[in-house]
């Protein structure tokens, strides 16, 4: 039976009214910087504590979770994905994984939206030219972009995130399609007014817009390879909110600076931080700092996940957002 008050270790700063319930309910040790924290010194925080709090950032390997305490009994990610975390292997040692699904949603489908129309109506350029003070003017032809409205959208992965953005683009005049490991419901596809493919490759090849927002998982590692991405059209542009490895990031610069794919707007990228640097120099593309759940109010519901997470087992009872590997 856990022990009336937890040893939480959190490791990254989080929204001071996180910090703040963290520090009431639990034995909190905080950051005071906001920087990502070694292997190392996980390896030390996770020998002591009953209750680790990672982010994306933080790499739980098997090695990792392999120097932990006996005592540590729970992995309470903040963050709705668990790719950083050896879940199958946290499993065996007897900790659980939680993580704070269902927070994101609307966030990240606002953000493919507004990578959609950034990337189609050039406003990054408009931004540029504004701010070096090149523009001369109102002309016919200047910055001419296209619009969105009757253009085919095909949706990669038509879970809660990607109906989110099929309801925003149908708003906006978009035709919605999409792939996904599963048909849905005729009723939702009604609802949506989405068109289902069961074969990627011919969606692909039809769509002037492509939103993947599906997770990464082996199966879906570069599940937008060079063959695929060849076959979209060369007035056609992409858009990734959800994770970078679903793209072959080489394949992508090497097309967008070819002309054979007229855009792409990303917000998470094949290797992390390390964006390909030939994607920086493209004006074609549209580059965003992992933004998609960058809201206070996602922020904060997402802790207020994890502190539900870690008080119901406290309680002696399974977090209601635990992972198990037959998930993932």
């Amino acid at each position: 039976m856990p022990k009336d008050r937890l040893n939480v270790f959190v490791t990254r700063r989080l929204p001071e009214p996180v910090e703040k319930r963290l520090s009431q309910l639990f034995d909190v040790q905080l950051r005071t910087d906001d920087v990502a924290m070694t292997q190392e010194e996980l390896a030390t925080a996770m020998k002591t504590a009953d209750v680790l709090v990672p982010t994306i950032t933080d790499t739980i390997d098997a090695g990792l979770i392999g120097q932990a305490g006996p005592q540590l009994k729970l992995i309470a990610n903040y963050g709705a994905g668990v790719d950083n975390i050896d879940v199958a292997t946290a499993r065996e040692r007897g900790v659980l994984v939680s993580n704070t699904p269902g927070v994101l949603t609307e966030d990240t489908a606002d953000m493919a939206m507004g990578l959609i129309l950034a990337i189609t109506r050039r406003i990054p350029e408009g931004l540029a030219a504004m701010q070096t003070d090149k523009w001369q003017g109102w002309s016919p032809t200047a910055l001419l972009g296209g619009r969105i409205g009757g253009r085919r959208l095909g949706i990669l992965g038509m879970g809660r995130i990607g109906r989110a953005v099929a309801q925003r683009a149908s708003a906006f005049g978009m035709q919605v399609h999409y792939h996904n490991r599963r048909r849905l419901r005729r009723e939702i596809e009604d609802e949506l007014q989405a068109t289902y493919w069961e074969s990627l490759d011919q969606m692909v090849a039809r769509m002037d817009v492509i939103s993947i927002n599906c997770p990464h998982t082996p199966s879906t590692f570069h599940l937008m390879n060079a063959r695929r991405l060849k076959l979209m059209k060369p007035s056609a542009v992409i858009v990734n909110t959800s994770r970078g490895e679903v793209i072959d990031e080489n394949a992508l610069a090497r097309m967008l600076r070819d002309g054979a794919i007229a855009g792409a707007g990303l917000d998470v990228y094949e290797k992390g931080t390390k964006v390909h640097p030939r994607l920086r120099e493209m004006s074609n593309v549209v580059l965003l700092p992992h933004m998609g759940s960058a809201t206070n109010e996602s922020r904060i519901e997402m802790g207020e996940k994890v502190i539900i997470n870690i008080k119901t087992f406290q309680d002696g009872h399974r977090p209601p957002d635990q992972v198990v590997p037959s998930m993932m």
